[in-house]
């Protein structure tokens, strides 16, 4: 198994280096020799050499490894972060990772906002559109900087890009035993792109019989999913609404800090990251949580076929939680080197 790790910037690094450390640890529990390649792509290696993305680097993630794992990028001395933006946002695009995967899981109590609520209630993963929507830079501004200024940015919804994910929450759904589809738009107000979401998840859900499709206008779903997110097992929606809910959904978590993610094309490499940022003030302060990075690699492993070894990280990363041996965030005393420390002691025991 040949991973390419983009630590990136700010505490992207630190965090790297623990689910590093993990996989390692996974490795000697697990008998595997993975190939874990580091390449310098980021923030410093943009400064000392202009370059984002070198020739030919976005085949050769696609043609010569298995996966790929991204810390966080983002630096203020790089203030268009057009580095970060060719790394992560031309990755999704070259590399077609239509399905960004977010699990929503809370894995004890104490870490949600919401009063009364427990892992029973918050266990559901949202399926976001991952390469159309407002995200794809159609557009352009006329008159910049002046008074008669005017901003375009268009929405882009195709039938194979809408058709696809929506397929996949489905298929999803019927492998892991999940009986609930949601989709959310705003057809009410964006008629033309979202009523062909409407026809796509109406026509989709006729070909799963044994599975309940339900639909909120995307307000509707944010409120709802604080008011009842046992009702749910999975939503899929569009790139923008997927980006907000999810960040939402994080925080039923504990946070940014305890969030994974997956920007998947399935059967093809693929890209994984915790969504937490770069957070540049608290760089190289050993506070950062490690655990969305460390379950994001969960994810890559299991996304490769590898659910024992991944199910092994989830265990250990419960475990740490259950015994408070985590980061300031979520209420523990250990750093980001440390709180490393015991999950990969855990896999190792």
């Amino acid at each position: 198994m040949r991973i390419a790790i983009i630590p990136g910037d700010g505490i992207g690094k630190e965090v790297t280096a623990e689910a590093v450390k993990v996989l390692k640890a996974i490795d000697e529990k697990f008998g595997r020799a993975s190939d874990l390649e580091r390449l310098p792509w980021g923030a410093d290696h943009f400064l000392e050499t202009g370059v984002t993305m070198p020739p030919g680097g976005y085949a050769m993630l696609r043609d010569e490894f298995d996966a790929v794992f991204i810390g966080a990028l983002g630096d203020p001395r790089v203030p268009d972060n057009r580095h970060a933006r060719d790394i992560l946002l031309g990755t999704r695009f070259e590399l077609d990772l239509y399905v960004n995967y977010r699990p929503i899981k809370l894995l004890d109590e104490r870490l949600c906002p919401l009063k009364g609520r427990g892992p029973g209630d918050v266990n559901f993963v949202v399926f976001r559109e991952n390469t159309e929507g407002l995200y794809v830079s159609v557009g352009g501004r006329f008159k910049a900087g002046t008074e008669d200024e005017v901003a375009i940015q268009e929405e882009i919804n195709t039938w194979k890009g809408v058709h696809r994910i929506i397929r996949h929450a489905f298929e999803f759904a019927r492998s892991h035993g999940l009986t609930k589809v949601c989709m959310a738009d705003k057809s009410n107000a964006m008629t033309q792109g979202h009523a062909l979401w409407q026809r796509v998840f109406k026509e989709v859900g006729a070909d799963f019989p044994g599975i309940t499709t339900t639909h909120y206008y995307i307000d509707a779903l944010a409120m709802y999913m604080v008011l009842d997110p046992a009702q749910f097992e999975v939503i899929v929606t569009n790139n923008l609404f997927g980006d907000i809910i999810t960040d939402l959904g994080a925080t039923f978590q504990g946070g940014l800090g305890m969030a994974a993610s997956g920007n998947i094309h399935p059967g093809r490499t693929s890209m994984f990251e915790p969504v937490h940022g770069s957070a540049p003030k608290f760089a190289g302060k050993n506070i950062a949580n490690p655990i969305g990075a460390i379950l994001s690699a969960a994810l890559m492993l299991e996304t490769l076929g590898a659910r024992d070894e991944a199910a092994a990280i989830d265990a250990a990363v419960a475990k740490a939680v259950r015994e408070n041996q985590v980061t300031a965030d979520v209420g523990g005393r250990l750093g980001t080197r440390e709180a490393g420390d015991f999950i990969a002691g855990v896999i190792r025991s």
